[in-house]
């Protein structure tokens, strides 16, 4: 049987933590940023978890991140 490919551009995307849970990088940082106050500027540095049904069709696309 072949190896199963890992999607790249969702490898690229998401990070998987030491307890599998699967991190991704808050959205609208790239640029307008400086109409946006500082809580909402300091807020999006950080990167936010993801919901159970997403988490099911990550783990297909990136088959070798989990123990």
């Amino acid at each position: 049987m072949p190896k199963i490919k890992t999607h790249k551009a969702t490898a690229k995307r998401f990070k998987v933590t030491k307890n599998e849970k699967i991190l991704k990088r808050k959205t609208g940082q790239d640029h307008f940023n400086s109409r946006e106050s500082g809580k909402v500027t300091r807020n999006k540095r950080r990167d936010i978890g993801i919901s159970n049904t997403e988490r099911r069709v990550i783990k297909q696309l990136m088959p070798y991140n989990y123990a």
